[in-house]
């Protein structure tokens, strides 16, 4: 079974990208790699095309987004106590809204 790849990866584009960049890539990507050009591959035409059809539709692009985030680790620094009572870690930023 092929190996799953970030989409965003195989097009060679941010996250952040436009459609427009989108299409553009995708171009770029198939000249590169397409069967019947010198050097070509088909595993990573079929890749590109795949990368291509899940980023292009808003819907299938916004689920793919949504679990790429999840289980993103929370960023958690280190604040030694000053006391003995007092914990090492602490979450924050932390805001009272009376």
């Amino acid at each position: 079974m092929p190996e799953r790849r970030d989409p965003y990866a195989v097009l060679g584009v941010a996250a952040t990208a436009t459609d427009r960049e989108l299409a553009a890539a995708f171009r770029r990507r198939v000249r590169e790699v397409h069967p019947d050009a010198p050097g070509g591959d088909d595993d990573r035409f079929a890749a590109v095309v795949a990368a291509y059809e899940l980023l292009r539709d808003p819907r299938r692009r916004a689920e793919f987004d949504r679990r790429r985030t999840r289980g993103v680790p929370v960023p958690v620094r280190r604040h030694p106590g000053r006391k003995a009572d007092v914990p090492d870690l602490r979450a924050g930023p932390v805001r009272h809204h009376p």
